[in-house]
C-alpha cells in the first residue's frame, strides 16, 4: 500500500477548524445509544485535535434517510452520546452546510468540539455533488478522515472534501491501514485466510483475490458446502448453492495455480433442524444423510485448522466456521479464534479480523481484544480483502 497522509503531516492546528469525517453510525433505541464502540474508536482523534486546539468540526452519517431530514436520523443524541466518552462538551448543529453550520461553526473557540447534523439529509453527499462538497468546505480548514468504514464510498464527506482541503488520516484510519497493510500488503509469511459465512455469491471477489495472496484458504461455514458438493459430495439439506458449483470449481483452480491450498472440512456436526441443543452427531463429510445438514465443521477439521493456524504467521479472518449463535455449533469457530488469539498474546501471529458476523463471533469467544486488529468497517473491509481500491483511503495517498 503507498503511503498515506496521517495528522503528523498537518502541522499546527490551533485555530484551524478542522473537518473530521468519523463513523458514529451507531445502533440507537430509545434516543439512547446502544453500543459507543464506534465512538470510542474515533475518539482519539477527536481529543488530539481539540488537545492542540484545533476548531474540530465533526462530519458523520447515521442510517438511510431517503427523502431528507428525518427525526428518527438526527445525530443529536449521537452528540451526548460522544460527549460522554470523550468526557468534554460536543456541540449540535442542525445542518451539516448553510447558515445553521455556518453560526455553529463561527462559535467555535479552541479546542471546542462541534457535531453537524446528518449529512445523508442531502441528497448531495451520495452523490458527491460538487456544490455540496463546496458547501461543506467553507467550514473548514483541513479535512481528516477518520471514517474506514465508509471509505469504499466515493462520497462528499469521506472522497469530495480531500480533493477541496489539506486532507490526512485521522488516527483510526491510520490503525486500521496500517494493520491492513501487515494483513495482506506486505504480510509475513506464510498467511493463512480463514473465511466462512453462508454464500459463496457474496465473497467470490473475496475469494478470487486471496486465492493469489495468501498460502492457504481456510473454507468454513455453509459457503463451504458449496465446494463440497462441487466436488461431487453430498451435503444433505445443508445450506448449499449449487449454481455456483462451476464457480466453486473455477476458485480451486487459480488457487492451484497460485500454489495456495484449499482446506475444507473433512468431517461436520449434523442435524436434523436448526435450534439451540438440537440432537447433532458428528460424521465425514461424504456421510452426510440426505435429511440432515450441516451447521459446524468436526473435530478433525478443528485440528487441522489448528496446525493450519500453528503454520502461520498471519491469519486474515472473514466469517464463522458454523453457525456459531447457536450452541453447540460455536464450538469451532470458538476453538479456532481462542487459538489464534494464544498466539497473538505469545507473540508469534499477526491476526487481521473484521466483518460483521466476525467481530461478533470473536466477541463470542471472548478474545476480540487479543488479536492484532478487528477491523468494524464492515462493507470497506470485504471491499479490502477483495483488492479493490478505496476511494476515501486513494485520495489520502502521499
Amino acid at each position: 500500500m503507498a503511503g498515506f497522509r496521517t495528522l503528523d503531516a498537518i502541522g499546527d492546528v490551533k485555530g484551524k477548524r478542522v473537518l473530521v469525517r468519523v463513523d458514529l453510525n451507531v445502533p440507537v433505541a430509545d434516543g439512547k445509544v446502544t453500543d459507543a464502540t464506534r465512538i470510542e474508536r474515533v475518539a482519539p482523534t477527536i481529543t488530539e485535535l481539540a488537545d492542540k486546539g484545533a476548531r474540530v468540526v465533526l462530519l458523520a452519517h447515521f442510517g438511510r434517510p431517503k427523502d431528507g431530514p428525518a427525526p428518527e436520523f438526527s445525530l443529536e443524541p449521537i452528540a451526548r452520546a460522544t460527549s460522554e466518552v470523550i468526557d468534554r462538551p460536543v456541540d449540535f448543529a442542525a445542518d451539516c452546510i448553510g447558515d445553521k453550520a455556518a453560526a455553529a461553526v463561527g462559535a467555535l473557540k479552541d479546542g471546542e468540539i462541534l457535531l453537524l447534523e446528518n449529512t445523508r439529509f442531502h441528497k448531495g453527499e451520495e452523490k458527491n455533488d460538487p456544490a455540496f462538497t463546496e458547501a461543506l468546505a467553507v467550514n473548514g480548514d483541513i479535512f481528516v478522515n477518520d471514517a474506514f468504514s465508509a471509505a469504499h464510498r466515493a462520497h462528499a464527506s469521506t472522497e469530495g472534501l480531500a480533493r477541496l482541503l489539506p486532507a490526512c488520516a485521522g488516527r483510526t484510519m491510520q490503525a486500521e491501514l496500517e494493520a491492513l497493510e501487515q494483513g495482506l500488503g506486505s504480510p509475513v509469511r506464510p498467511v493463512v485466510a480463514i473465511v466462512g459465512g453462508a454464500k459463496v455469491s457474496t465473497k467470490i471477489d473475496l475469494l478470487m483475490n486471496l486465492v493469489k495472496k495468501v498460502d492457504a484458504l481456510v473454507i468454513g461455514g455453509g459457503m463451504a458446502n458449496t465446494f463440497l458438493a462441487a466436488r461431487g459430495t453430498s451435503v444433505g439439506k445443508s445450506l448449499c448453492e449449487h449454481d455456483l458449483a462451476r464457480t466453486a470449481r473455477q476458485i480451486m483452480i487459480e488457487a492451484a495455480t497460485a500454489g495456495c491450498a484449499i482446506i475444507l472440512p473433512s468431517d461436520a456436526v449434523i442435524a436434523r433442524e436448526f435450534k439451540a441443543g438440537a440432537a447433532n452427531e458428528v460424521v465425514p463429510v461424504d456421510k452426510v444423510p440426505e435429511d440432515a445438514m450441516i451447521l459446524d465443521v468436526g473435530p478433525k477439521t478443528i485440528e487441522t485448522v489448528t496446525q493450519w493456524i500453528d503454520r502461520a504467521r498471519t491469519v486474515v479472518w472473514n466469517g464463522p466456521l458454523g453457525a456459531f449463535e447457536i450452541e453447540p455449533f460455536d464450538k469451532a469457530t470458538v476453538s479456532a479464534a481462542r487459538h489464534a488469539a494464544q498466539r497473538t498474546r505469545e507473540g508469534t501471529l499477526v491476526s487481521v479480523a473484521g466483518g460483521g458476523d466476525t467481530v461478533a463471533a470473536l466477541n463470542h469467544a471472548g478474545v476480540a481484544d487479543d488479536f492484532t486488529y478487528v477491523s468494524t468497517a464492515g462493507g470497506a473491509f470485504l471491499e479490502w480483502m477483495e483488492g479493490k481500491e478505496l476511494p476515501g483511503v486513494e485520495v489520502l495517498k502521499a
